[in-house]
């Protein structure tokens, strides 16, 4: 069931989303953990407001917070999308971190203010939705409810029990869509031609270090590193006789090994390093990131093979070699495709901040 509901969610957020943020501000009107465990649309209460856990009705928190062009945002707006911004509140009694709370809010009200701006500027324009879309549109959005009573009592405190209102609602979240979509979205597409044109522009940032992914297991000094003194104590004589022989006995294991999971499962049970709840690996590191005394060792040795122990600031520590990347330059076609989505985002970050100046440039916005 929660499948089915979550897989209409997504339907909903395709509809609805001008962006990420719009989404969440219709759908998080007043939603409530299901006894603790799911969201579901339970618009009788806002719990999120610092209430500590008190129902809140929506109609008693709209208290204007900003005028655009004359049109009014409340707080019940402003709070949706703060909501949207950092959902983990609700998971916090409806709090957000303190010395988080002003920038929340002063990027929910912004967002507010320019999806009210980019509605207005559609209407101007005569923008519409085609009937059979918005009917669409509503019959999806009333399936993400488990019950018809359930979306009755949405409507009862979203909307005053009133359907066109809400149909206002979603027609007004289409229209922000279809707007940017022609304003921002279709104009952000990246191709091939800049995609290359900036790659062979930027040579450096496909450049690729040598690396060296090993795994490890590591016999520690008896007195161990803290952030006061990093580099642990050195041992006695026979402290360091005694970790020698630890080390050697483990050698012996490791190289009994015959793969990455069985020297992995090895490094869990006897190495003393931090690295031991990762079966003992510390992934692709640059080579000048490696502790000298490990690169010396690696760099002579073939993926899969298992070093002799070797001394690392007080430690013995034996070394896998999983792989070995020499320095190289990556091809473009290995990048293209992750090369055009950066540059697709750059480009729709600009045109939104872009279009946001103009709309605010001939605009009147007051905030109270």
């Amino acid at each position: 069931m929660r499948e089915n509901r979550n897989r209409k969610s997504a339907s909903l957020t395709r509809i609805l989303a001008v962006t990420l943020l719009l989404v969440a501000g219709l759908l998080l009107a007043a939603a409530l953990p299901a006894q603790g465990q799911s969201l579901s649309p339970q618009p009788a209460t806002l719990a999120p407001a610092a209430t500590g856990g008190n129902a809140v009705q929506p109609q008693a928190l709209a208290r204007p917070v900003a005028r655009v062009n004359g049109a009014v945002l409340t707080d019940v707006d402003l709070l949706r999308e703060m909501y949207a911004i950092f959902p983990y509140a609700k998971q916090h009694n409806g709090t957000f971190p303190q010395a988080m709370e002003a920038d929340i809010r002063r990027g929910a009200l912004k967002m507010i203010e320019f999806e009210e701006l980019v509605y207005q500027e559609a209407k101007r324009r005569q923008m519409t939705i085609a009937p059979d879309r918005l009917a669409k549109a509503e019959k999806q959005f009333q399936e993400h409810f488990s019950s018809d009573a359930e979306f009755r009592e949405f409507l009862r405190a979203e909307t005053n029990g009133s359907l066109p209102a809400l149909r206002t609602k979603i027609a007004r979240s289409l229209l922000i869509e279809d707007f940017l979509k022609a304003e921002v979205g279709d104009k952000s597409e990246i191709s091939l031609t800049e995609a290359r044109a900036y790659y062979l522009k930027n040579p450096d940032r496909f450049k690729l270090a040598e690396t060296y992914a090993v795994q490890t297991i590591t016999i520690m000094p008896p007195v161990p590193a803290t952030p006061e003194q990093p580099t642990p104590s050195p041992p006695n004589m026979q402290q360091w006789i005694q970790m020698k022989a630890r080390a050697e006995n483990a050698l012996r294991q490791a190289r009994a090994t015959k793969n990455y999971e069985e020297f992995g499962v090895l490094a869990e049970k006897i190495s003393e390093d931090d690295f031991r709840v990762m079966m003992g690996d510390h992934r692709s590191l640059p080579a000048k990131d490696q502790p000298p005394a490990i690169l010396q060792a690696v760099s002579k040795m073939e993926p899969g093979q298992i070093s002799n122990v070797v001394e690392v600031d007080g430690a013995f520590t034996i070394v896998r070699m999983n792989a070995h990347t020499p320095a190289h330059m990556q091809k473009f076609e290995e990048v293209s495709s992750a090369l055009r989505a950066e540059l697709r985002q750059r480009k729709t970050e600009r045109l939104r901040h872009e279009l946001d100046a103009k709309l605010r440039k001939t605009a009147k916005i007051e905030e109270l």
